[in-house]
């Protein structure tokens, strides 16, 4: 037969499980935001590294007709080697524009460590610490 004081006892142990069923989806979802800031910050690594290899790339290319205009304006003194500059400047020019995305994309991304979450986490613990109280 209950009584009151099985009546508090299975109201107490059904509040500790919705306490406990509170804490495992708030540590489910701090885990979550993590997961998804560390992914956002990976992208942003990735795509910092194209872009430095895209720029790369185009500064072995750069090399090249400075190189190919130097013996063009050496071998002949026209038209040709004045074009095989303009597309060498250009060519630095990109490799500058890449160069910078790549340094901004990296900084973004930089350090991995999931900033957000661990900031959340430090907030709940601080309020379930102090039970709503301050």
């Amino acid at each position: 037969m209950p009584t009151r004081a099985t009546e508090h006892e299975a109201g107490l142990g059904a509040s500790a499980k919705q306490v406990a069923e509170h804490a495992s989806a708030l540590a489910r979802l701090e885990i979550e935001l993590a997961v998804l800031e560390v992914k956002r910050k990976v992208a942003s690594l990735a795509r910092g590294i194209a872009f430095g290899l895209v720029a790369a790339v185009l500064a072995l290319y750069a090399l090249g007709f400075g190189l190919g205009s130097a013996a063009a304006g050496i071998a002949t003194v026209t038209s040709v080697w004045a074009a095989l500059l303009i597309v060498t400047g250009i060519l630095v020019l990109l490799v500058a524009l890449f160069g910078a995305l790549a340094l901004m994309a990296i900084k973004k991304g930089a350090p991995l460590a999931p900033e957000q979450a661990i900031r959340e986490a430090k907030l709940t613990s601080e309020a379930l610490r102090h039970d709503g109280h301050q």
